[in-house]
């Protein structure tokens, strides 16, 4: 029984100095920065109107605000993602934009890769949504992208920012309103066409949609409220403290066959890593056949092509065994056989899955195990 009590004392004491302690990342903040941050309830004022790709935010709306200071403030709580997002825009955001510009698209989409990805290229959804903009297998490809084994283009920034841009003219040109469009563009389409022909209202602010949706504009006018004004949040970043804008050179490789990465990387006198990183849409280590364009890191481009053909030569020459040209009748089995390679050997080196379908001139790596 003493024990019983002696426990319980324990507890409450320990539930009291927690409730005593500052906030998490607000405390932590403060004592980084010597400096106090707006409290929250400051923070989820909005002293001037906010507007959406030109459209005014009906804040005069009860409802409607209180959406919004809902979204701003969840996004407030969690202060090192909103750095996080301060930080890479540094890096993307640049680029984005000039695709916006040049797509004559309202400036303010970026913030739908915010809102979608973190600006991550690797993001995934447990539906399958993969990139900076969070496409669908099936909407990438609808819209242009590149989606298979060897090459994800929902994971490049340039082709990925194009194919939303086209998507969203689409949108836009069906629901009239870019609101309604950033909705569609997350639950689809014919999802919402089927809830307008069933409400009426064709005004974002006033549809009763699935919940997700009916925070999503609000999260994308929080991140760009946050990040446009973000020492009024109270994130105060030095030039040193962002990311360097993502800076390249573009080389363009056509080849007949696939290649390893690692003579790109050798010819751009680079890590492996650092051409995996800036071509994230490039699966695995070997560049697919045919036309393929490249980035590598700024004032790599110089010397590259000679390096490039020397090195590339060299391959060749030193791994003529390991390409196996796939004859009528072969299958992957009987391959890894004649190699005495495993099977899974053999899928893992050529991005292949057991269900995959080989061709008569297919060149396939192998090796032995």
């Amino acid at each position: 029984m003493v024990n019983f009590f002696f426990r319980g004392a324990v507890a409450v004491f320990l539930i009291i100095v927690a409730l005593c302690l500052p906030s998490r990342s607000y405390a932590l903040d403060k004592e980084v920065s010597g400096s106090v941050l707006p409290s929250l309830v400051e923070s989820s004022r909005f002293p001037h109107d906010l507007f959406f790709c030109g459209d005014k935010v009906p804040l005069e709306q009860q409802e409607v605000r209180e959406r919004l200071e809902k979204e701003l403030l969840l996004a407030l709580w969690s202060r090192p993602q909103v750095i996080l997002w301060l930080k890479r825009a540094s890096r993307y955001f640049p680029h984005i934009e000039s695709v916006l510009k040049k797509e004559g698209l309202p400036d303010d989409l970026k913030y739908l890769a915010v809102v979608e990805s973190g600006l991550r290229p690797h993001a995934g959804s447990s539906k399958g949504a993969v990139g900076f903009w969070q496409f669908m297998r099936s909407t990438g490809k609808m819209n242009g992208l590149r989606v298979d084994s060897k090459v994800d283009e929902r994971r490049n920034l340039f082709k990925s920012t194009t194919a939303a841009c086209l998507y969203l003219k689409k949108l836009n040109s069906l629901f009239g309103s870019w609101p309604l469009a950033a909705a569609a563009y997350n639950m689809g389409e014919n999802g919402l066409a089927s809830e307008i022909k069933i409400q009426g209202p064709e005004d974002y602010y006033s549809l009763y949609l699935p919940l997700e949706t009916q925070r999503y504009v609000f999260k994308i006018i929080a991140a760009k409220e946050i990040m446009k004004n973000a020492e009024k949040y109270g994130f105060r970043l030095s030039k040193e403290d962002l990311y360097p804008v993502l800076a390249f050179d573009r080389v363009n490789i056509d080849s007949p066959a696939q290649i390893p990465l690692a003579v790109i990387a050798q010819s751009a006198q680079v890590s492996f890593k650092a051409v995996k990183d800036m071509n994230p849409e490039i699966r695995g280590y070997y560049l697919s056949k045919g036309k393929s364009s490249i980035l590598i890191p700024k004032g790599s481009a110089k010397g590259f092509k000679k390096r490039f053909a020397r090195l590339l030569k060299q391959w060749k020459e030193e791994n003529v065994a390991r390409l196996h040209v796939v004859k009528k009748g072969e299958n992957l089995t009987a391959i890894a056989k004649r190699y005495e390679m495993s099977l899974v050997s053999l899928l893992r080196l050529n991005r292949l899955t057991r269900k995959s379908y080989i061709h008569p001139g297919d060149r396939l790596v192998v090796a032995t195990d």
